[in-house]
Parts: structure tokens; C-alpha cells; sequence
């Protein structure tokens, strides 16, 4: 490789020997000689001038000195960091996530893995099941948290079934109930949330065709529970994210279940950072205090 003739370059301008750099970078001498002998012919150019007293740069050598220390140095910090990388030292992992696994999972595993890999930074991109997806494909997080099924160029991973349950505000009428009618969800303004083009509660209405009152549509998960909390409606919401709300909102099951299946997806698993492989060990923190 040329890196190791410009090394053997810079080795015989330091020692100012053949035979020294050869013994510095245990090497033969003809093996030293060879490769000044080979940049000095791909250059054309001679790089040192040889006679009784020893050896002595050439000003073409002289003037290409900088330059190929500059490059060897890069090279030297380049080895560092894929070392660094390896031995988990340093590195950044990206993960498209929504806002239920961002509130109530990340944190926790995230700080169990900090405790063994501190030196690893993160970088979280929150939106919807489709965006997620759009990230991930065009490389723009390396993995991230999704609905399944997802896109069929996806590998993916289940994680767990999430139930979705129907939020209504303490005086409703139905707060007392053991489990929601699903006819009753005519009854009530409903604040609909959508993430993306994969519209579970929407789903939940075709199944059981029934068209709800939506006056709100939003993906943002907090500002139902306030609409809902205020009498403005009702809504259905993954039980993920009703944990430790703030809100004074009531939960209750639906008279038929109804869940979001939660998984991970990456383009390639394989093909990920040693880093994002070691992190994805640590999911099961995802449920632990």
C-alpha cells in the first residue's frame, strides 16, 4: 500500500538511514529501498541523494516532505477512530422513533447503555410510521421504532403488542364502565390520531364500519389528552403513551380489543454499525424502572 511507502519515507528523513528505518519498521533494508525506489519511479522524481556521507532530501523530496507527513497523520488518527469504533470508544446512533417509544422506552435503554458504552452518542428523529420508514430506507437513521407490518423492504423485528384503549374525559358518562361500546364512540366528539398513512384507529373504524364525529385530526399524542381532558371530544390512544400522564383522563378498553403490533426495522441488520447492533441487545430495558 502507498501509506507504508510514504511511512518508510518519513522514517528514513527522521533517522536519516535506510538501515535504521528499515530496523524502526522492521523491514529489510532492500525492502525500504524498494519502496523509495517505487515512489520515485510512479513520481518521477528522485526523493534523496545517496553518496559517501549517507543520504540527503533532494528539494523535490524536501518540498513533498509536508505533505506526506500531513497524509500519514490522517492516516494515524483514521486507524484511531476505526479502533475507537471497534473497541465501542466513540460512534453515533441514529433512530427514528414516535413519541410514545421516545417518552417511555428510549430513556431507560439509553441509560443502561450509556452506563457501559458512555462515549456513544445519540440522535433521535421523532415523527410518524411513514416518515420512520423514509428514514430508514434513505439511510437517514440507521434503525427505528415502526408499526407492523411495515414496508416489505424492511427487515424488521416484533417487539410487543400495544393495546389501544379509548380515552374519555372523568365526567363522561361511560367512565365507570368495564369495557367501552364501540357504538358509543358515535355518541362524542372524536379527536382522531394519525400517524402517517398507517391509520390504525382508522382501521379500527372500517372494522366494525362505523363513522365517527372527527372534529380534531392530529399525530401528536399530548394534545388529544388535553383536548380530551377539556370536554372537547373523545379519542383512542396506545396504551404506551398513557403511562404517567399528566392528564385527568379516563382509559378504558375497547368491548373488542384492539392493539398496534410495535417492532424495529433497519434496511440491512447486518449492515449496521457495531454500535446500533450492540444497542438493540438492549431493548429489553425498554420495560424496567
Amino acid at each position: 500500500m502507498n501509506i507504508q511507502k510514504y511511512m518508510a519515507f518519513i522514517k528514513v528523513v527522521e533517522l536519516g538511514s535506510f538501515t535504521k528505518a528499515a530496523q524502526s519498521l522492521d523491514y529489510t533494508q532492500s525492502g525500504i529501498s524498494r519502496m523509495i525506489n517505487d515512489l520515485e519511479t510512479e513520481w518521477g522524481v528522485s526523493l534523496f541523494e545517496r553518496g559517501r556521507a549517507g543520504i540527503n532530501l533532494t528539494s523535490d523530496g524536501l518540498k513533498l516532505l509536508p505533505q506526506l507527513k500531513r497524509i500519514c497523520n490522517e492516516h494515524e488518527i483514521l486507524t484511531t477512530q476505526i479502533e475507537d469504533l471497534h473497541d465501542m470508544q466513540s460512534g453515533m446512533i441514529r433512530i427514528g422513533t414516535f413519541s410514545s417509544v421516545a417518552s417511555h422506552w428510549l430513556p431507560n435503554i439509553i441509560r443502561m447503555f450509556k452506563k457501559d458504552y458512555p462515549k456513544i452518542d445519540f440522535e433521535l428523529l421523532l415523527g410518524d410510521y411513514t416518515e420512520i420508514e423514509s428514514w430508514i430506507l434513505n439511510g437517514r437513521v440507521d434503525f427505528g421504532f415502526v408499526r407492523l407490518p411495515s414496508k416489505t423492504e424492511l427487515e424488521t423485528m416484533f417487539l410487543e403488542k400495544d393495546r389501544l384503549l379509548v380515552v374519555i374525559p372523568q365526567n363522561h358518562p361511560l367512565a365507570d364502565c368495564e369495557k367501552f361500546p364501540i357504538n358509543d364512540l358515535l355518541n362524542s366528539p372524536f379527536m382522531l390520531l394519525e400517524k402517517g398513512a398507517k391509520a390504525e384507529i382508522s382501521e379500527i373504524f372500517e372494522m366494525h364500519h362505523i363513522s365517527p364525529q372527527v372534529n380534531f385530526t392530529t399525530w401528536d399524542d399530548y394534545a388529544i389528552m388535553s383536548m380530551v381532558e377539556n370536554g372537547l371530544g373523545i379519542s383512542i390512544l396506545p396504551e404506551l403513551i398513557l403511562q404517567r400522564i399528566p392528564h385527568k383522563i379516563v382509559a378504558k378498553e375497547l368491548e373488542v380489543p384492539a392493539f398496534r403490533n410495535i417492532g424495529i426495522a433497519t434496511r440491512e441488520q447486518k449492515s449496521l454499525s457495531l454500535a446500533s447492533k450492540r444497542f438493540l441487545e438492549y431493548l429489553s430495558y425498554r420495560n424496567r424502572e
